[in-house]
């Protein structure tokens, strides 16, 4: 390759690779599988290697990946500021290979450096979330994510909802002060819960459980995180002058302790060993309750870890080798094509049973009729089946050299299978839909289950309830549910006085939820709980969303083009607006309990569009201009009147700004218009570490 063509290649790399850190770490939205990404940064670290001139210092080869938003001393997650503190010792990745040969070349290269005999410890690598815990006096002082490697977020409040990390130490005594750290991960059966509730909500599912560990960590509501079923293993301790020789010693002290160490590791006294725990873990881990995509080899003596060290990276006496993507194959029966709650039809394959991450797979998604097509799949087939980002497993291939002359061609159904409607085309979602949202029973009983459902209105009931209420022509609109009377309970099968009673009280305490949970009830294509609790505590009241242009929508920090045009879509439909009337008569809350607070009129009658980030969350700055008379836009145009510039602020806005003349400000400015001092909330001292 010519100097030019390096040099193009390795500014393509750099790139590609720095987004995928991006979408991997703060997104949460993998675009690139592991082994793709680790490809690609091999193919760049040769490159640099053979092009030094062109390395970058912060080149992803010299780095850790970044989970941080901000590097201020702040980092905004969902409109809520995490602390950020220094890691005492840097928190660095760990080198990876996908061959057995690279293992024996790093067991070689520290029999090499060490020069003295040793053994290694073999771990189970856990696919979650990389998390830093101090103890103090054998209390949990501080938990920090892995950040940039030198500094991370505080994230202790959430981690204390984590069942078996302990507040409190048991079995001393210990250290006055180490660092354990370790991995928060999500139980394949707690993954498969959420993502279930996701899709029911409409909400865009987990890719996987590393990513649903890493959103749970950061949730805005740390009382949620409980509910999350996030688990923690640790495996490495730090601290000055501890007293063990070996990592494995550590791990046991820390085990004693009450801290959870995993037991499923080995100490190995060479390669031959080392293969053999791959080996056993490359078959077993298919029934493990929790994902692992591969093991981490160590150097168990500590003296000769220090000895070895660390490159700008990674550590020298360590590596993890990882595991190909887990498949399992197995022949598909047939084809069912299911209706949702937004009249979406979805093939699910029925599958012969066959063991799968943990749980026995029976159904697999296949997505839509174009997914069927390219994967050329026939009924009969034996497919492969992986663990993705659906409540059921999905169908990745079939494997050809097996397929029998007896198979058939599955056909993708015209109609809705349920009420018969022919089925429309979504080319922006490739899916199929029943248009016959008001007629389709299963749409409408999906509905009326998600407005019931504990996290909507709480109201005590569940499928069967809805399957008896409909087919006795009782419930058809949610808002029929508030018209029901003992005397229509009781006609129904099975149901007394006292099961008609506690229906009928859980009814009338419905009353009670609060607007953001009435809004998620209401059951907006594409306005799940978080959404709904944004657009709710932005508008304050369902009226000024109801009245809200594309434009007003799009100002919520939550909401896309999608999500608004979902909402303009629905407010302009005639029978929902009678269904919000009956509502409102019942007794339910459409409006927030707190008005914002009006602070001054010095930005009366000036639109403001904000774009960057700043001391305080964007939806606070927000907050704080209409509490000052003024208005939000999300967008620029003639009638703007200022564009309120924070930190990395939008080029495209700024360049429209400077276009059309509207004078650009900062936040000192802003704050100096309103007569506000700088109120950034003060942060507490940060604490002197022994």
């Amino acid at each position: 390759m010519e100097k030019t063509q390096a040099n193009i290649r390795i500014n393509e790399l750099t790139g590609i690779l720095n987004d995928a850190n991006r979408r991997y770490y703060v997104e949460n939205s993998p675009t690139l599988s592991d082994y793709e990404f680790d490809m690609l940064l091999k193919e760049l670290e040769a490159l640099e290697k053979e092009y030094p001139e062109f390395a970058a210092p912060d080149s992803p080869t010299q780095k850790v990946g970044s989970d941080l938003l901000r590097t201020n001393g702040k980092v905004q997650e969902n409109g809520k500021e995490f602390e950020q503190y220094p890691h005492r010792y840097p928190m660095l990745s760990l080198g990876n290979t996908y061959d057995i040969s690279e293992v024996e070349a790093f067991a070689e290269r520290a029999e090499k450096g060490i020069g003295n005999s040793f053994t290694f410890s073999c771990e189970l690598k856990f696919d979650g979330t990389a998390i830093c815990l101090t103890y103090r006096k054998g209390k949990l002082f501080r938990a920090l994510t892995r950040g940039d490697g030198t500094v991370g977020d505080d994230v202790t409040r959430n981690v204390k909802h984590i069942s078996n990390i302990p507040q409190v130490l048991t079995n001393g005594p210990w250290p006055e002060e180490f660092e354990i750290r370790g991995e928060i991960y999500m139980p394949w059966a707690a993954f498969d819960r959420l993502n279930e509730e996701r899709l029911k909500d409409e909400e865009q599912p987990f890719a996987n459980p590393r990513n649903a560990a890493s959103g749970s960590l950061k949730l805005i509501d740390s009382g949620m995180v409980a509910n999350r079923g996030l688990e923690c293993t640790l495996y490495h301790m730090l601290g000055e002058n501890l007293p063990f020789t070996t990592h494995d010693e550590a791990l046991k002290a820390a085990a004693h302790w009450g801290l959870p160490v995993s037991d499923k590791r080995m100490i190995c006294s060479g390669t031959e060993d080392i293969e053999t725990f791959i080996k056993y873990w490359d078959t077993e881990r298919k029934n493990l309750p929790f994902a692992t995509d591969g093991i981490v080899i160590k150097v168990n003596e500590l003296p000769y870890q220090e000895e070895l060290g660390y490159t700008a990276k990674f550590p020298r006496w360590a590596v993890a080798y990882k595991f190909k993507a887990e498949q399992a194959l197995t022949k598909l029966l047939s084809i069912d094509y299911q209706v949702g709650r937004t009249g979406a039809v979805t093939p699910v394959a029925n599958l012969e049973p066959v063991q799968l991450s943990g749980t026995v797979v029976k159904r697999a998604s296949l997505h839509n009729a174009e997914q069927m097509q390219l994967l050329d799949i026939h009924i009969g087939d034996y497919v492969y089946v992986e663990k993705g980002g659906e409540i059921i497993p999905k169908i990745t291939g079939v494997e050809l050299s097996q397929r029998s002359s007896d198979v058939t061609r599955p056909v993708f159904p015209e109609c809705c299978p349920d009420c018969g409607t022919r089925l429309v085309k979504d080319e922006a979602e490739a899916k199929s839909f029943c248009p016959n949202s008001d007629g389709c029973p299963t749409q409408i009983q999906a509905k009326l289950v998600h407005f019931l459902s504990r996290k909507a209105m709480n109201i005590i009931a569940g499928d069967a309830t809805v399957e008896q209420l409909y087919n006795r022509a009782l419930v058809w609109n949610i808002a029929d549910f508030y018209e029901l009377t003992k005397e229509h309970l009781l006609t129904l099968e099975g149901w007394k006085e006292r099961s008609a009673e506690r229906f009928l009280k859980s009814i009338d305490e419905s009353r009670k939820v609060p607007f953001e949970r009435v809004l998620y009830a209401l059951g907006i294509r594409y306005v799940g709980e978080t959404t709904a609790k944004s657009i709710a505590r932005h508008f304050g009241s369902i009226d000024k969303i109801e009245n809200a242009s594309l434009e007003t929508l799009l100002e919520v920090d939550d909401v896309g083009d999608v999500i608004a045009e979902s909402i303009v879509r629905y407010f302009k439909d005639e029978m929902n607006l009678d269904t919000i009337a009956r509502l409102k008569a019942a007794g339910l809350q459409f409006e927030t309990e707190e008005a914002p607070q009006a602070l001054s009129e010095t930005l009366k009658g000036k639109i403001i569009v904000i774009s960057g980030n700043f001391s305080i969350s964007r939806d606070e700055m927000k907050a704080l201009i209409v509490a000052h008379g003024g208005k939000n836009s999300g967008s620029i145009s003639g009638k703007t009147s200022y564009l309120l510039a924070g930190e990395k602020p939008g080029p495209e806005k700024i360049r429209k700004a400077e276009s059309l003349g509207i004078e650009i400000i900062d936040e000192a400015r802003f704050r100096s218009m309103t007569g506000m001092t700088d109120t950034a909330a003060a942060t507490e001292e940060e604490p002197t570490l022994f």
